[in-house]
């Protein structure tokens, strides 16, 4: 008789029950990222019947913009006629393939084009293959597999995918906190070792009792392996995000299932977990790598400078019947109340290019 092999939830508990409690980070990695149960490696999680919708999803505007970003940034370069374009986490091609489209129209940009997708997802491989087929693209596993030319780089909704530690302030000083058992249920609770305060940065000095302050290790090390490359090839690197500008405690992790908020311990590989980028930390580590890093905008902020109202003008004379939708697809990704101020834009470049949409 063949047993089935044990779920994720089984085999995170059967860890913990050997080994002691793990970090939130390690949780997080193996609810997103296990080889074969993973959130992130066994379903499409966008779309009306996935757990989130991205930008790219809700219009075409947002692609086609970020498309002459890199055009532009491309023509700064003096159109190299061998560069890389990566995008980290492609999701279902349709921002790559919407940026493409526009981009591509310029003279030479497709001819020294070299894309590169980083993705383990193989249903969302096949989508981003269907869709970009036609600019040769290659799958990557590692951030140093890239060309010898300028890497441009783009990240939408991926940073905050990456595995977070947490840490919470008590009288005893800082506490990691880890993901336990009680009673047989998954639950939270805090390392005995306390955090030497020299270990926490300037910015959380002074935090209040029960603060709690995420880490995005694995952020830093992307970013470093980034940063590290265009440093010496040239390029830029555009991360789009939910995140804050500055250093600082607070609790962001999250769980999201079917369009709901869900218990982050409930369902690991059936769950989406995320948690807010740290963008002040972001830039410290691609401005140590030599980058110019650019002052944060917000992501309304962005795509206004980038020219969405034109855009969406544009559109919407060209099909009048669609105009309503139009309009509420850029309402979607500009007002303040919806993504236009929770979302950010980061951009790190090679000293002496101007990337655009960010203020002066």
């Amino acid at each position: 008789m063949v047993q089935d092999s044990p779920t994720l939830p089984e085999l995170i508990d059967m860890q913990i029950r050997t080994s002691g409690p793990m970090s939130v980070a390690t949780y997080m990695g193996l609810g997103l990222t296990h080889p074969s149960k993973g959130y992130y490696k066994s379903a499409d999680p966008l779309g009306a019947k996935g757990d989130f919708v991205t930008a790219p999803e809700i219009s075409q505007m947002f692609g086609e913009l970020l498309g002459f970003f890199f055009v532009n940034l491309w023509q700064q370069m003096g159109s190299p006629k061998a560069f890389t374009l990566l995008e980290l986490g492609p999701g279902r091609g349709t921002l790559m393939a919407d940026m493409l489209r526009v981009a591509c129209r310029a003279e030479g940009f497709r001819d020294g084009l070299d894309l590169r997708l980083f993705e383990t997802n193989p249903a969302l491989i096949a989508e981003q293959n269907a869709r970009l087929e036609p600019y040769e693209p290659k799958w990557i596993d590692a951030f140093e597999k890239v060309g010898e030319g300028p890497l441009l780089v783009v990240a939408n909704e991926f940073f905050d995918a990456l595995p977070i530690r947490q840490f919470v302030r008590m009288d005893t000083g800082w506490h990691e906190r880890m993901v336990g058992l009680s009673e047989g249920r998954r639950s939270f609770g805090l390392s005995p070792t306390p955090i030497p305060a020299s270990a926490m940065p300037e910015a959380v000095a002074g935090a209040e009792p029960n603060s709690v302050f995420e880490v995005g290790l694995a952020n830093g090390e992307v970013m470093k392996r980034l940063a590290g490359t265009v440093s010496v090839q040239g390029g830029a690197i555009l991360a789009v995000d939910y995140g804050y500008a500055r250093t600082q405690t607070g609790e962001t992790l999250q769980g999201v299932r079917q369009h709901r908020y869900a218990d982050v311990l409930d369902a690991p590989g059936e769950t989406d977990l995320s948690a807010h980028v740290d963008f002040e930390a972001l830039g410290t580590v691609a401005a140590n790598a030599g980058l110019a890093v650019q002052p944060l905008a917000t992501q309304g902020q962005f795509l206004t400078r980038l020219g969405i109202n034109e855009r969406a003008g544009a559109l919407s004379a060209a099909n009048p019947a669609a105009a309503g939708d139009i309009a509420a697809a850029k309402a979607r990704l500009v007002a303040p109340e919806q993504m236009g101020n929770l979302f950010k834009a980061f951009c790190a470049a090679s000293p002496g290019l101007m990337p655009q949409g960010f203020a002066p």
